[in-house]
């Protein structure tokens, strides 16, 4: 049992061999929500493949339930930090906060039409 326990723990790790990103370390992870204001569909797919990319943990993609003007930083829970990080990331958005633990993400990203793609059509 104990071979078994020390086996798991072992394999244990930040990067899974066959993940695309690296899995964040539970002592540095913001936890991201994304969710398409656009308009344009695959916005929300695209998003989220740039923010893991920065090493964000995003749990949750899908639609806003309306279209927004510009990109929104929403602070959900935790430092203020979490939000700048995720607006570095991005590139773009107005941060705002709107407390919610109901939620159980650290912040909400909802996409406008002014985040860009890179010229490839990828983030």
């Amino acid at each position: 049992m104990l071979a078994l326990a020390a086996a798991l723990l072992h394999f244990r790790r930040d990067q899974v061999p066959g993940h695309a990103y690296a899995i964040p370390s539970a002592a540095n992870r913001i936890v991201v929500e994304v969710l398409n204001g656009s308009g344009q569909d695959g916005m929300a797919r695209l998003g989220t493949r740039q923010l893991r990319g920065k090493g964000l943990d995003v749990v949750f993609v899908g639609t806003a339930p309306e279209k927004v003007d510009s990109t929104r930083i929403i602070l959900r829970r935790g430092e203020a930090s979490a939000a700048e990080q995720v607006r570095a990331a991005l590139g773009a958005g107005t941060i705002l906060t709107d407390l919610d633990t109901l939620r159980r993400v650290d912040v909400t990203v909802v996409l406008g039409p002014d985040y860009r793609l890179h010229e490839t059509g990828r983030p």
